[in-house]
């Protein structure tokens, strides 16, 4: 992604939580600490079933006197639904605010310039009165910028960007390893673990409990994980649930089709070495692991 260049991304929904208890209502729900959520620093985070399986991921953003939640936008009425389930006597105030706004992710290099321009040399900043911060499930994926869409034509003029297709950057994100779109097909399909929310500094096992805890912690001090999500290129169309084979030896199962496919691997049985460099095998189709973790 070049300097000058904004990918605008419809597909995201952001909800606004206020309230002199909306601190300690995320913690108790989501994977992250919420402790870590300043206005210098943003976190990615999400919410399991209280098996521990994938339910919910999106980034958590300090703003005024409480929080935005960045999430896609086919989550965000199931998770305003969540929260009002898990509010009980919080006070706290939800609000969709998506139609206000809009989601854009400009290069680190625009980031830097916009840290000068403003005196600030942190991860998170404000810009024209909204947050824009560096993707911390990894910093090649840029920065993502939240504009009202009232200002969002004059943000863009001011800073010089031009607007781009957002497959660059659902391509760049399939490239490192990190599912964007089609992530509803991963919804009590794996373990929040097997979803690499470790690696994309998405949970915290000091933190306190939260929903899924038990079963996360035991996976994690127990070394069980064994299969994990990962980005595969082909030369032809899988379809969700198909087998992932090696020496006709299932090895695998997709997860998310194409344009960006993922198959949630395994670890071991075997081993994870012997085949992830080989060409592998789904309905006759030719199959490759990205290997980015």
């Amino acid at each position: 992604m070049e300097k000058d260049q904004i990918i605008l991304l419809e597909n995201r929904g952001l909800i606004s939580i206020t309230g002199e208890d909306s601190k300690i209502f995320f913690q108790n729900i989501i994977t992250n600490d919420v402790e870590k959520v300043t206005s210098s620093d943003t976190i990615f985070s999400g919410i399991f079933t209280p098996q521990g399986k994938y339910l919910f991921e999106f980034f958590l953003i300090h703003y005024e006197n409480g929080y935005l939640l960045d999430c896609d936008n086919k989550f965000t009425n199931e998770i305003i639904k969540l929260f009002s389930k898990y509010k009980l006597r919080s006070q706290i105030q939800i609000r969709d605010i998506s139609s206000e706004h809009v989601i854009g992710v400009i290069s680190l290099d625009k980031f830097s310039e916009i840290q000068k321009s403003v005196n600030r040399n942190t991860n998170t900043i404000e810009y024209r009165e909204k947050p824009l911060f560096i993707d911390p499930r990894n910093k090649k994926l840029g920065a993502r910028m939240i504009s009202s869409l009232a200002k969002l034509h004059l943000n863009i003029k001011k800073l010089n960007l031009k607007i781009k297709e957002p497959n660059i950057y659902f391509a760049k994100a399939h490239s490192l390893g990190i599912p964007v779109k089609g992530v509803e097909n991963l919804k009590n399909q794996l373990f929040g673990l097997e979803a690499n929310f470790e690696e994309l500094h998405a949970i915290d096992f000091n933190k306190g409990c939260y929903i899924g805890q038990e079963n996360t912690a035991r996976m994690k001090l127990k070394n069980k994980l064994r299969r994990r999500l990962l980005a595969i290129k082909t030369d032809g169309e899988v379809m969700i649930g198909d087998d992932l084979s090696f020496k006709e030896k299932k090895i695998g199962k997709v997860l998310m089709n194409k344009p960006y496919p993922f198959a949630l691997v395994k670890l071991y049985d075997p081993d994870f070495l012997d085949f992830k460099d080989k060409e592998l095998e789904s309905r006759k189709v030719k199959v490759k692991i990205i290997n980015n973790f």
